[in-house]
């Protein structure tokens, strides 16, 4: 039962990114999100780390999506500003570059892949704590910076001019 879930939850997701980056308004993008990010937490679940399952469900999907939804509506572009989209020679180059790339990954993947059975605390609170704390403190606290250089440069668009 376990892999049928994997390959549902995952077909899920992968639908779901690609509706997030199809959809001509934004806040559809923003609702294809987080049925990703709900169905990526799924996944999370099926691997034993619940912890993440949670974290991933009530900082991105709950708090982040949210901030994405506020900017959306304190910017509030019109419906007929919203651009048009156009089948071109580019977006079929684009297309196409991606599914190389996504080849690519998937043989490289395959190549190097880890070993099968993960750790057995991979997926606790203090493995994730170990790891934020030391491993990735820079690139936890670029994002933080990053995330609030978004917000500041939302607020500065979205400021009437006098």
């Amino acid at each position: 039962m376990e892999p049928i879930l994997f390959m549902l939850f995952g077909a899920i997701a992968v639908g779901g990114a690609i509706m997030v980056v199809t959809r001509k308004h934004p806040m559809a993008s923003a609702l294809y999100l987080i049925l990703t990010l709900f169905s990526v937490a799924a996944l999370f679940v099926l691997r034993q780390a619940h912890f993440l399952a949670a974290i991933q469900v009530i900082v991105y999907a709950g708090a982040i999506v949210v901030l994405f939804i506020f900017v959306i509506m304190l910017i509030n572009v019109p419906e007929n500003r919203l651009p048009v989209e156009r089948a071109t020679v580019m977006r079929l180059l684009g297309v196409i570059a991606a599914g190389l790339l996504i080849l690519e990954t998937a043989l490289l993947a395959r190549r190097f892949a880890m070993p099968a059975a993960p750790a057995a605390d991979s997926g606790s609170v203090q493995a994730v704590g170990r790891a934020l704390f030391t491993d990735y403190l820079l690139a936890f606290e670029i994002t933080s910076v990053l995330l609030l250089a978004a917000v500041i440069g939302a607020i500065t668009l979205a400021k009437k001019k006098i």
